[in-house]
Order: structure tokens, then sequence, then C-alpha cells
């Protein structure tokens, strides 16, 4: 099942990066951002309201630094509108996918984030290469 949620939220990312790059060229970058954005706080206030959801203040020790993630989310759309524009749905997802995978064997690896640790093998460059080979067969 948890598979299927993996396919699903790729097609989701993709979806998502063209719409919002489509968007982005109509009205610009950062009104498209913002729209965005209230879109999605719309739809998550919805589930809030219809599952009776209450903010919990229970755990208090939590890293400030966790709550940044809103904050990398609109600098992911803003990055993506801008590339999607620019290179193409493809190449911005190819690329984005190698950067992606790349960071989170370092922070496997390392365990950064408070992260369980995920040792990095040989075995794993066949996957990154295999990104990197299509990355560069995409710009021929």
């Amino acid at each position: 099942m948890t598979q299927l949620l993996a396919v699903l939220n790729g097609i989701l990312i993709t979806t998502m990066t063209m719409m919002n790059g489509e968007l982005a060229s109509h009205i610009g970058n950062y009104h498209a951002t913002v729209f965005i954005h209230l879109s999605g706080l719309t739809l998550i206030t919805l589930f809030y309201v219809i599952q009776r959801n209450k903010f919990k203040k229970e755990n208090k020790k939590i890293p400030l630094y966790l709550y940044l993630g809103g904050t990398i989310g609109v600098l992911t759309v803003v990055f993506n509108n801008l590339s999607t524009m620019y290179l193409g749905i493809t190449i911005t997802l190819g690329i984005s996918l190698f950067a992606q995978t790349t960071t989170s064997l370092i922070i496997d690896h390392y365990g950064f984030l408070g992260s369980a640790k995920h040792s990095f093998n040989k075995h794993k460059l066949i996957g990154l290469g295999s990104i990197l080979l299509g990355i560069f067969a995409m710009f021929l």
C-alpha cells in the first residue's frame, strides 16, 4: 500500500509542478505561489473541520527548525515554477529527482535532522548514475 502511495505522490508532484508552472507563466511567479498556498491552506482547513481535529499543545520540546517545512515548501514552488518555465517539466523533475536522491542519501547516511542512519553503499551509486544518465539523455 505504501508503494502505491509513493507512486500516487509521484503522479501528483508531476501534475502539481506542471500546473503551478503554467499558472506562474500566466500571472507571475509570486502571485501564483500565493494562490497555490492559499488553495492548499483552504483544503487542509477543510480536512481539519471535517475530521474535527484540534491542535495539540502537548509536546513543547519540538525543535524549532522542524516548523520550517512550510518555508521550504514555498521555496520549492517558487523554484519549480521558474525552472518549469525555462526547462520544461521533464528536465525540471529529472534534475529535482537527482538532487532529492543525493540529498536523501546524505541525510540517511549521517542521520541528519534526527533521522535514522542508513549507510551509503556503492550499489546506490548505480541509481544515482542512472538518474544522471537520464538527465543527460533528455538534454540531447
